[in-house]
């Protein structure tokens, strides 16, 4: 998701503009698109797998992967058109698009949806986190909900404070975790095949149940959530030239993994996958370790995941009190007070969540697939207009059209059941 949105100006950017020397080389940039993609998402897809079938999963998940892409080079194009016509006011960020495109109400917009994806993605993470530390102390009587206001009082003072690089270590740390998990279950699928000899005939490959298909690519969209960093990666590039075709390379090499994680976690558990295919695992140390290697890694980055909401509340209460004498001090104890408001209310939130696969699905089929594929084309039909082609024009309206019906047709069936 982007980590940076813009509220009291139109020019700010997400990123400020780096010389030359300091832009990120092409194997940073590689590993900036990773980090800005892949997260615990990742983890629900063998669930994702289990209710649409491992072909129709695999076939989805190949799908968003490619719309997702070819989305993401829309945003290019439009910031690259924009840069001709306008070379002093570039446009680094969604909500400089949105601006650009529909004025003040597209800023408005991009940004409130960014903001709501933001908040449905720490949800995620309080969720994700709760789930895992009730699997592992499940014989300490404790509920899912007591362990996500458990972590309240934690998060709270990890949200004051000022300087989030030092944080940046510990979302590497979540990564590695990811990474190990993934080997974990693969090394788990070869020993469930090898022990007992199940066919591909035991495990669905198209669900007949329809409403399993729009929850599968609601996770899948879920996955591919980075789509709000692409201006800010493109623009941290010192050869802007070769990113389009260091990005295909990119999402191709994710795509790949997704399915294949997806296939393998699907095969070694069947029926038995859980939301989160951690909770799957044997409960022995290296296990347990990965669990909760996890949700350490992810205590300590929900605060960067929060930021850029406290950063567009604190700026509306800026604007709020301009006018007011108040003390530096006093200002600084409201910032304090409307981050811990923040955390609270997101607890509040994920303790109605019922599980992580059912919220992560309803997020992805929402905002994400708004986010990700809606307004990228439309962005691309305004800006361009009759310079497209015929098919150009008809791709673009065609993803804008899906995108509306995968949102409303994948959130009835989130909230109805599938």
């Amino acid at each position: 998701m982007e980590h940076g949105t813009t509220t009291t100006t139109t020019t700010t950017p997400l990123l400020e503009s780096l010389p030359p020397s300091k832009r990120a080389s092409k194997l940073q940039t590689l590993g900036n698109i990773i980090v800005s993609v892949v997260g615990t998402g990742v983890l629900g897809l063998p669930f994702a797998f289990k209710i649409a079938g491992w072909v129709a999963g695999s076939i989805g998940v190949a799908i968003v992967g490619i719309t997702t892409f070819y989305c993401m080079l829309l945003l290019v194009r439009c910031r690259e058109k924009l840069a001709s016509e306008e070379p002093l006011a570039e446009s680094r960020t969604y909500g400089d698009l949105g601006y650009r495109c529909f004025g003040t109400t597209g800023r408005y917009l991009t940004e409130l949806l960014i903001l709501v994806a933001l908040c449905g993605g720490s949800v995620a993470y309080l969720v994700f986190i709760g789930q895992n530390l009730h699997s592992v102390f499940q014989s300490h009587g404790l509920t899912l909900t007591s362990f996500i206001f458990v972590l309240v009082p934690v998060e709270i003072g990890l949200s004051w404070i000022r300087n989030l690089s030092s944080l940046a270590p510990f979302s590497i740390f979540a990564d590695i975790c990811n990474v190990l998990a993934i080997g974990i279950v693969v090394k788990e699928d070869i020993g469930q095949a090898l022990g007992s000899g199940f066919s591909f005939g035991e495990r669905t490959t198209i669900t007949s149940n329809i409403g399993g298909l729009p929850f599968a690519a609601g996770m899948a969209v879920f996955c591919f959530e980075g789509i709000g960093m692409t201006l800010a990666l493109e623009n941290s590039m010192q050869d802007k030239a070769k990113f389009p075709r260091l990005l295909a390379q990119t999402f191709g090499g994710i795509t790949f993994v997704y399915i294949l994680f997806g296939f393998c976690g699907y095969m070694a558990f069947g029926e038995e996958t859980r939301d989160i295919v951690t909770l799957n695992l044997p409960r022995n140390w290296s296990s347990i370790a990965v669990q909760l290697g996890l949700c350490l890694g992810l205590v300590f980055t929900f605060p960067v995941m929060i930021h850029p909401i406290n950063e567009i509340l604190e700026g509306k209460l800026k604007i709020a009190d301009k006018d007011n004498n108040e003390s530096t001090g006093l200002r600084k104890i409201w910032t304090y007070i409307s981050r811990a408001i923040v955390v609270v209310v997101l607890a509040i939130l994920a303790s109605f969540v019922p599980e992580f696969g059912v919220f992560a699905s309803f997020v992805g089929s929402t905002i994400c697939a708004v986010i990700s594929f809606v307004l990228p084309a439309t962005f691309h039909l305004k800006l361009f207009g009759s310079s497209l082609g015929i098919w150009q024009k008809a791709l673009d309206s065609f993803v804008v059209f899906c995108g509306l019906f995968f949102a409303v047709y994948g959130t009835y069936n989130t909230v109805v059941g599938f």
